[in-house]
């Protein structure tokens, strides 16, 4: 299911900011290394979505749930200050490796540490507070990120999870990761710490901050 047809997709692209040379050697690299994976990579609406939203919050924390090969943690680590952070976690050895090369080349690099390992280990081992967060990781594992999440976020803090939509599937779940979404989307809507909005960006980008 293509919730936005793909002329306006090509429509929108050509009305967001270009991505610099770098990101766009990292999107080629990417597909390049990682074909059947690559519609994992947030691309560059979604990406100047996020970079925005750093901006608007003021953020001085960031934290990435799934980092892949870097291409949002870069984009989002070029709104931050010069004495920024950004703390991404990501599984994948390879995926990890693929990033740091990137983030090495980058000046937003500098503001950015990545942690290798089950990402819900490494939540339960942070310390906050992160003014924003964005959760792009294994879905089975959203309900979980979310509960370890909330805990650690300012009280400014905006929480974006990403694929909410599963290309429709939410809808009519077919597999173990549609209904993750499913039960992440409906606890977060029964989550009376929270106010949250739903938008089709994409795949689909919940938006999520505390009340107050």
């Amino acid at each position: 299911m293509q919730i936005v047809p793909p002329e306006l997709e090509r429509y929108a692209e050509q009305q967001t900011t270009p991505l610099s040379p770098l990101m766009e050697e990292l999107v080629r690299e990417t597909r390049a290394a990682f074909p059947d994976r690559f519609q994992m990579l947030c691309g560059q609406v979604e990406g100047q979505y996020l970079q925005m939203l750093v901006a608007a919050v003021g953020a001085r924390r960031v934290l990435e749930v799934g980092t892949f090969t870097g291409f949002s943690a870069l984009m989002m680590a070029a709104a931050l200050p010069a004495d920024g952070e950004l703390i991404t976690l990501e599984l994948s050895p390879k995926h990890a490796a693929f990033a740091k090369s990137f983030f090495e080349r980058s000046p937003a690099g500098k503001k950015i540490k990545l942690i290798e390992g089950p990402a819900l280990e490494s939540l339960h081992s942070l310390q906050g507070p992160f003014d924003f967060a964005f959760i792009d990781a294994n879905k089975t594992g959203y309900p979980a990120y979310y509960d370890a999440v909330v805990p650690i976020l300012s009280d400014r803090g905006i929480i974006a999870a990403d694929n909410v939509l599963r290309d429709g599937n939410v809808l009519d779940p077919q597999d173990d990761d549609d209904r993750a979404i499913v039960e992440f989307n409906e606890k977060v809507a029964k989550d009376d710490r929270v106010v949250q909005v739903l938008t089709t960006v994409r795949d689909g980008v919940m938006l999520i901050r505390k009340k107050g």
